[in-house]
């Protein structure tokens, strides 16, 4: 099969379809994290150990990505969609049925490596199906569903645990990848023509990464989503400590704190979506970029200065939902810029803010300070770092697509 009818692309259930697919990592690093003290009690292990699932997930899905975008560049999205897919729903199994930590981690590793195609996949999919413009507004619509998934997942995790123990959240993890599965072998059809794939070889479709390196634009882009990315990451890492353990919130209280801040993201990928069109991608970057220095700017004088935390509130809200204006624009921009290697770009890019997102996780944890101070300097540092990525886009950047225009 090769590019589906306009018919197909434009129901709304394709766009659906790519969004379920885009949501399977999130969904499966947030779903068992209720269940992690469970997991340790009932296989004898460590808290830290049990980490380590998380800490391998992490790493098997950032390195699927890398691997399956040149990939699909060379034989087509569907095959290694599905590849991925089916290893996504064994590796499920070997949770469901872990006996250790080790095996567990090890099949944590796995089934990341093999939803890691479902993530890059969906929005390479995009890129092929949609042109110009549209493609950066509908990646803004599946980063809506996106953004739902970490706030529902851990949720979901809850009330599974309250009827079955922590198996039953894999199960679940493994229900989603069988049906991901049948889905896109019976809808998505092949969506990138032998034409442009036939003549790729797949050394040169890895290659294609250390040309995109090389290209200044190209960098700028991946600072600027990645390192918005980061800056939301040493929020969700930090926050917890920050808000319940320092200043005394209540679980729920903090539910609701993080709840509000969650639903700003999905609220400005839907802003985006509406406006890219009128405005363009590149200012919405800008205006991100910028919002985000200022919000965590004013985030950390108010934690130096000591004031009222609930007046750093608003600038904490302000510094996340940001990443709404910045993820689907910059990786539409991307994959415009490498059309003919648009699989490893989208690659690159998830890579890159899962990469940027461990380390701002990680420097959170080093950075002194008693109250919030570490979490507003390191998620100031990584706005700092994507703004900068803005400026160098701009300097070097060839500009906006054209919204009736095809990408390719």
């Amino acid at each position: 099969m090769t590019q589906p009818p306009a018919n197909r692309s434009e129901r709304p259930w394709f766009l659906a379809l790519l969004a379920s697919l885009a949501a399977i990592g999130p969904l499966a690093i947030d779903l068992y994290l209720p269940a992690l003290p469970a997991i340790g009690h009932d296989l004898g292990a460590s808290a830290a150990k049990v980490q380590w699932s998380v800490t391998a997930f992490l790493a098997g899905f950032s390195l699927g990505m890398l691997f399956y975008g040149p990939i699909s560049d060379r034989y087509g999205r569907r095959p290694v969609l599905l590849t991925g897919l089916a290893v996504f729903f064994l590796a499920s199994i070997g949770c469901l049925l872990a006996r250790s930590a080790e095996e567990l981690i090890v099949a944590r590793f796995l089934q990341a490596a093999g939803g890691g195609a479902a993530s890059v996949l969906s929005r390479a999919i995009v890129r092929d199906v949609y042109p110009g413009m549209e493609a950066i507004r509908k990646l803004s619509l599946m980063a809506m569903v996106t953004a739902l998934a970490p706030l529902l997942a851990p949720l979901i995790g809850s009330q599974i645990l309250h009827w079955s123990n922590w198996r039953g959240t894999f199960a679940a993890l493994l229900l989603w990848g069988a049906s991901s599965l049948v889905l896109a072998r019976r809808f998505l059809p092949e969506t990138m023509p032998p034409s442009h794939r036939q003549h790729v070889r797949l050394a040169s479709a890895f290659a294609a990464y250390a040309g995109i390196l090389r290209d200044a634009p190209a960098l700028g882009l991946l600072l600027t989503g990645g390192m918005s990315f980061a800056a939301m990451f040493a929020y969700i890492t930090a926050s917890p400590h920050v808000l319940i353990e320092h200043y005394g919130f209540s679980s729920t209280a903090y539910a609701l704190v993080f709840s509000s801040n969650a639903t700003g993201i999905l609220l400005a990928n839907y802003l985006n979506s509406r406006l890219v069109h009128r405005l363009g991608a590149v200012p919405l970057i800008g205006l991100g970029a910028v919002a985000g220095v200022v919000a965590t700017s004013m985030l950390l004088i108010l934690f130096v200065l000591d004031l009222d935390v609930r007046f750093a509130l608003f600038f904490l809200f302000m510094g996340v939902v940001v990443t709404g204006l910045l993820g689907a624009n910059c990786v539409g921009l991307l994959m415009h810029r490498f059309p003919a290697n648009a699989g490893a770009a989208a690659a690159l890019f998830g890579a890159s803010q899962f990469g940027f997102g461990v380390l701002a996780s990680a420097s959170v944890g080093v950075l002194p300070g008693a109250n919030g101070l570490p979490m507003a300097e390191a998620m100031l540092v990584a706005d700092l770092l994507a703004l900068l990525g803005f400026f160098l886009y701009r300097r070097h950047g060839e500009g906006e697509p054209r919204g009736s225009s095809s990408l390719r």
